[in-house]
Formats: structure tokens, sequence, C-alpha cells
């Protein structure tokens, strides 16, 4: 697929998620002035607490608790398609029977799981018994039993306590304890992979890798979960241990909490934001509705998400409703370019959220077979689609304008000629101005083309997808055929310039033509 503005910033931002979503760690991270004010909590303690089940005591013994997690399955990458992986990440045992806490982004969605238990060379096997999105925390359960396991500390959370990081970063499967301090007691907990009331800023370096492993203090007792970090920052980040406490029990009882079964990291960007979906777990709501690996949730319940980088509006939305609620829900679709709607919890997969095909397919008309698609751009290089391979008659010369050039365009057809001049020819015009954008207003361009000597005027309608809205004339019946002419304007976020598309539509295939052009019509740069 071409390399469209929206495509290419977008294959960065996942590049550089993907370098650290699956060991959690190292990403820039914004800061700001909290309270210092402290709580004391005591937390969740594992089952069978006593000396005699192998609680362990001071900073020596807790690498004999910490366990390096390897995932394996895969994601779909908006560029390469589906890609098997292996992510790496740390966790700790809670409990001797070997109930051990991580990240959400560490598992979920994974296809199996391996821990390697200090002292062991083979992997033991383990499953997830529940995870939460919002608060990035998991709980698993490890083959086996008669671990050694940490206790959770109730000492204050307070600024300048020496505090250390353990776990496998970089999946080296050397164990690590780094030192540092608290050195905010309540950090911002709205993050890009995490929405908390606050979390525990630290300088105890964690690295991609590091994820889900324990922040202990000096005794050796868990204070927080290491999530996230930014390196040349010297700030860290871990879920502090009385956030944990809300939700760990109920997902060492099986139970997800504030989830629909996504591996998901909120973005945003300059055209529209969301929450970029890594993995999804088999059997979800998310996964029984379609959502995959690439896709972009952009809006839950008619919200828009994500527009503040963090995963405060989605989280939100999920504790306002219990895990079995309906939801409406619109995702973007990388490998095909589509808005698609749906309902979570509800009983059919996601759909178009607009479609030719689907609207006019028993208007407009018939047969004409399936077409293969290919590349197109203009003689610039400026503008991009996707066009089918027999529309070969290719004008990209430029968007000429009642005698002058006033932007980029592409004309396709079988024949041009049979385009301009008949109403049994398909074809289409794109075009991208930014003199008409000065010259012209919203619906000046839809005006300007009047087919009612031809053809039967359907109605203006509105237009919008992922990144342009606008407008459309649709034209039916002309020339007494089931032709169909549609003339939309559109316009991106920043109203940089204006898009003119006009297709001639005489086939259902031409329908599905359309879909497609729409799915990927874009400028490239410019």
């Amino acid at each position: 697929m071409g390399s469209d503005i929206r495509h290419s910033m977008i294959i960065l931002f996942v590049i550089a998620l993907l370098a650290a979503a699956c060991g959690g760690g190292a990403e820039e991270t914004t800061t700001t002035t909290t309270s210092t004010t402290t709580t004391t909590t005591t937390t969740i303690a594992p089952v069978d607490t006593t000396e005699a089940s192998g609680a362990v005591s001071g900073l020596k013994g807790v690498r004999g608790a910490v366990v390096r997690i390897t995932s394996e399955g895969s994601f779909v990458d908006p560029e390469e398609g589906e890609v098997s992986y292996s992510g790496y990440g740390s966790g700790f045992i809670v409990d001797p029977s070997g109930i051990a806490v991580t990240n959400n982004h560490v598992v979920t969605g994974a296809a199996y799981l391996q821990v390697y238990v200090e002292g062991e060379d083979e992997p033991r096997n383990a499953k997830i018994l529940g995870a939460s999105e919002c608060s990035d925390l998991a709980v698993i359960d490890i083959d086996g039993a008669g671990f050694p396991y940490l206790e959770w500390s109730d000492d204050e959370i307070t600024a300048g306590t020496e505090v250390y990081a353990a776990g496998f970063p970089l999946g080296d499967p050397e164990y690590t304890l780094s030192e540092g301090i608290i050195s905010k007691e309540k950090a911002d907990g709205e993050t890009r992979r995490s929405s908390v009331d606050s979390v525990i800023e630290h300088t105890a370096q964690i690295l991609p890798g590091s994820s889900g492993g324990p922040l202990i203090t000096s005794e050796g007792r868990v204070i927080g979960i290491n999530y996230q970090g930014a390196q040349d920052l010297n700030i860290y980040r871990a879920i502090t241990r009385d956030e944990a406490a809300k939700v760990l029990d109920d997902l060492a009882a099986g139970n997800d909490v504030n989830s629909i079964g996504v591996n998901g990291t909120a973005f945003v960007n300059d055209e529209f934001s969301g929450i970029w979906i890594s993995a999804v777990k088999s059997g979800s709501a998310a996964a029984s509705v379609g959502i995959k690996g690439g896709d972009i949730i952009t809006e839950l319940e008619g919200l828009l998400l994500a527009a503040d980088g963090t995963m405060s509006s989605y989280c939100d939305i999920l504790r306002s409703h219990d895990a079995d609620d309906q939801l409406a829900i619109e995702v973007l679709r990388f490998d095909t370019e589509e808005v698609l709607e749906g309902v979570l919890n509800g009983d059919e997969e996601l759909t178009l959220a607009f479609s030719f095909a689907q609207e006019l397919g028993d208007e407009v008309g018939g047969g004409g077979g399936v077409y293969e698609y290919a590349e197109v751009y203009d003689d610039d290089g400026i503008l991009f689609m996707m066009i089918p391979t027999t529309w070969a008659d290719i004008d990209g010369t430029g968007w000429n304008f009642e005698g002058s050039i006033v932007g980029n365009a592409i004309i396709a057809a079988p024949s041009l000629d049979g385009f301009y001049n008949t109403w049994d020819t398909p074809g289409v015009f794109f075009g991208a101005s930014e003199v008409l954008l000065d010259e012209t207003e919203p619906g000046d361009l839809l005006n300007m083309w009047d087919y009612s000597d031809a053809c039967v005027y359907d109605g203006t309608y509105d237009y919008e997808d992922a990144v342009y809205t606008g407008a459309y004339d649709l034209w039916l019946d002309c020339d007494g055929t089931n032709t169909a002419f549609v003339v939309l304007e559109a316009y991106p976020p920043e109203e940089e310039f204006v898009v003119l598309i006009q297709i001639q539509i005489v086939s259902d295939a031409d329908l599905d033509a359309f879909d497609t052009i729409l799915a990927t019509f874009d400028l490239v740069s410019g």
C-alpha cells in the first residue's frame, strides 16, 4: 500500500511502539507537578503467607521470586501484515502456588507463555488468570508449586525513599537489580499504557523487558510494579501497590477488570487518535466483534479516544459500564484503511462504517466481475490511491479547472474518452487544490456540476472517514441506465486544501472500486 502522509506517520509511531511494547520500558513520558501527600495502605497478601512457605526476606532473596517471561504469538503490522513475534518481560511470584504479577502489555494476546524461574534452565508454562488494560496489570499462574514469593510493603510511599527495580531488561536471562529513589510520590497516572489515579515516579533504571518486574524497598518488599520509563530523562514509572490492590484479587480469581481483551496503547497525532492494538485475547469481547492486531479503536460509545495521548477516556468508559454491557465502537483498520463500526458484546462483527457498495447495491450497476487493484500516483508524486488494474488509461498531469491548473489530479478509466463522453465507461477523477480552497466555500464545488439533463438527482449527503469530512452529491439512472455518478467534496482536519472526487459507477465491481478508492486516497506529501 502507498506511503501516504497518514500511513507513514503512524508506521513510524508503530515501529517505536514495537521497540518497547513487548518488553515495556524505554519511552518518553511527560511529567506533571503533583501533590506529595502520602498514604499507607496494607495491600493484598499471598494466599499462604508463612515463613515456611518461602516468603522472601531481604534484597538478596528477591531474585528467587522474580521471573523472566516470554510471550509467543503474533500481531498485525500495518505495513507487513501478520508477523510472528517473541515478546519478553518480567514478573514476580506472590504466592507459593505459582501465582505471579506482571503487566497486561507483557502477556495479553500471546498464544502461549513461557516463564523462566531462578535456578532453572528450562521454562515453565503459565496461563493468564486475569488482566486489566486500564491498570496495565495481569496475574498469571505458573506450572508447579513451592516457589519463593515476595510480600507487599506497607511503608509510606515517600519521595527520596531508596528503591530497587528487579527484572530482566532486554530479555537478558541474567537477573538485574538497579538502584534509585522515589522522585515523585504521586505522578500522573494517565499515560499511554494505563489509567490510574497515580503512579510512582522513580530513578531505578528500567528498560524494555523490565516491565512487570517489582519495584522493591531495601527490605525486599514490593512497593510497585514497573511498566514504563524514559531512559534519556532518567524517569521511570511503577503502578503503586495501592493501585494494584484494587484489582489483583479479582485478577487472581480469574476475572478481567476494565478490559475488552486487547493489548493496546494510546496514541495521538495531527490527524486522529485512538487505542492502537498490538494483539487481541482469544474469546474476548474484542475478538468476538472482529478486532484484530494492527487495528486502532478511534471511538467508543461515540466518544473520540486518546485525544490527550492517554488511556483516560477509554478507561473512563470501561469503568462506567459492566463487562457485558453493549458498547458502540469504531475502528480504523490499516491493512485496508477502512473505518469499521459495530457493538461490543453484540451479535455481529464489525462492518464498514460507510460503503457505497452497501448503500447503493440495489440501485446501481449489476455484474462486472471482480477487480484487482494497483497503486497510482499523479505525475508529481503528490496524490495516491488504489484503482482497478483495468483502469489503465491514466492522466496525472494536473487539475485543469476552467483553463487553469489549480492543483494536482489523477484521472483513470479503461478509456478516458469513454469516461468523459459516455455513461457506460467507469472511471475516477481525484484532485486536490489549495487554490480552490481560497476561492470557494464548502459546497461550491458540488454546485458546479449539474447532471440533471441525463441523471436523476438523489440528494446531497454528509461524508466522513478517518481523515476527511465533507459531502457528496449522488446522481442515479444516468442516460436511462443503472449508471450512477458521485461528486465528493472533502477536507482534511486542518482544511489546508480541498479534495474533489468524481466517479462513474457502471457495475457492482465499480461500487467495490469506489470503496477501495475512498479507503486509500490521500496526499503523499506537500
